[in-house]
């Protein structure tokens, strides 16, 4: 608790996250590309952020806003400081991003699955990639810490496990149309659901006060058939793409329905 923490992006998930870094008493700097009130010092660029920092933790939207970021802080860095990337990039990404970075400058990816109920209560589920030991404190902050292997193994995992679950919401929202096609009580499909093996995506599939915007899965499961061919993922992201891009992802079950 005795180093100096630059946190880069305050959107629905950052900003839950870096306030549960002040009560743990870290001295905390952030930037955010709109300006907002926030309960630590607010820097007014990436740059002005990172300047004396020992621990700099990014949570962006996608890989074009993680490079931007990055090119604009990366020469104020020190050597000697730690970059975490929370954002969910994937692992080509992340080479990327380390190769903007300077000598003595180290890069950890720890990208988190769970929504903005699990942030505020530090509940997340922390995939890291890379040499984490001395993070180790800080990400234990935000929820229980998954050792994935070298840097970038945590980007990947994420995808593999984000991209099973929006694809099973998908599986889901197909199910209760067909359900409706059969003229099923909507409340009993449920209870079957939550009783059975499906019970995990069906339960997200039907949250209330979570936020994942449709624009964001669509740009995780982007990521995942770019990397590998997968037929079914595909279908998810026409899916996804016809979705309106700011509701919540359980939006597609709505939309599935008609």
């Amino acid at each position: 608790m005795d180093k100096n923490l630059a946190f880069l992006g305050l959107g629905s998930m950052g900003d839950p996250m870096a306030r549960r870094l002040i009560p743990a008493g870290y001295r905390l700097t952030v930037w955010n590309r709109t300006p907002k009130d926030f309960p630590a010092e607010v820097a007014a660029s990436p740059a002005d952020a990172v300047r004396n920092a020992d621990v700099v933790i990014t949570m962006l939207a996608d890989p074009p806003a993680v490079r931007e970021v990055v090119t604009g802080f990366a020469a104020a860095l020190r050597p000697g400081t730690t970059v975490i990337d929370m954002s969910s990039i994937g692992p080509q990404a992340v080479r990327e991003v380390r190769d903007l970075l300077p000598d003595g400058v180290t890069l950890i990816d720890a990208p988190v699955m769970g929504s903005i109920d699990r942030a505020a209560g530090g509940e997340l589920s922390v995939l890291a990639g890379g040499d984490a030991d001395e993070v180790m404190p800080i990400l234990r902050v935000f929820g229980t810490v998954t050792r994935a292997g070298a840097l970038g193994a945590g980007a990947a995992l994420k995808i593999v496990l984000i991209n099973a679950v929006i694809s099973g919401v998908a599986v889901v929202a197909e199910a209760m149309a067909l359900a409706d096609a059969f003229g099923l009580p909507e409340d009993m499909v449920k209870r079957a659901m939550a009783a059975s093996p499906l019970a995990g995506v069906a339960g997200r599939a039907f949250a209330q006060g979570v936020y994942f915007p449709v624009r964001l899965a669509a740009k995780d499961v982007g990521l995942a058939t770019a990397s590998a061919d997968l037929p079914l993922s595909t279908v998810v992201q026409n899916l996804l793409d016809a979705a309106p891009s700011t509701e919540d992802l359980a939006a597609i079950v709505k939309y599935a329905r008609g």
